[in-house]
């Protein structure tokens, strides 16, 4: 998907990587790592206001460098009413310079949520801190 190319107003929520029962954690201090716990959360949190993202014109993306595979099936564990999209290769990232953080091997992406309107970044809400509650901030953003 090329978010550059989309008309209208979307909202595309970065984060490190959402959980599985099937799947351990990458690493035993996850937990402890600072902006890594609370993915599943935060999907969960806009899955919960989708209506009133949708309400106001916006469409919702979460993005992460997991495979699109993984992204599949979350969407359906955790009953998401948007897509998730794949970064595997942080070309999008390299693109426009998320901030990123390395453990166990892999590099993954900071917790961030932006706002694109046709195909520009209008703002973007870095740190994001606790997850589940940036939806609050973009929808008091996109009422203002």
């Amino acid at each position: 998907m090329d978010l550059a190319a989309l008309r209208g107003r979307s909202v595309v929520f970065a984060y490190p990587r959402t959980g599985s029962s099937n799947e351990p954690t990458i690493t035993p201090d996850w937990d402890m790592i600072p902006g890594a716990r609370g993915c599943n959360r935060q999907a969960c949190a806009f899955r919960d206001l989708h209506a009133s993202f949708a309400a106001l014109g916006a469409r919702v993306f979460g993005l992460s460098t997991q495979s699109t595979n993984y992204q599949r099936d979350a969407v359906e564990q955790l009953h998401l009413s948007f897509p998730l999209l794949s970064d595997s290769e942080l070309r999008f990232a390299a693109a426009v310079r998320l901030p990123t953080f390395d453990v166990a091997g892999l590099r993954l992406l900071k917790r961030l949520t932006m706002v694109v309107c046709d195909g520009v970044v209008e703002r973007v809400f870095y740190p994001v801190f606790p997850p589940d509650r940036a939806t609050e901030d973009v929808l008091a953003s996109l009422r203002a």
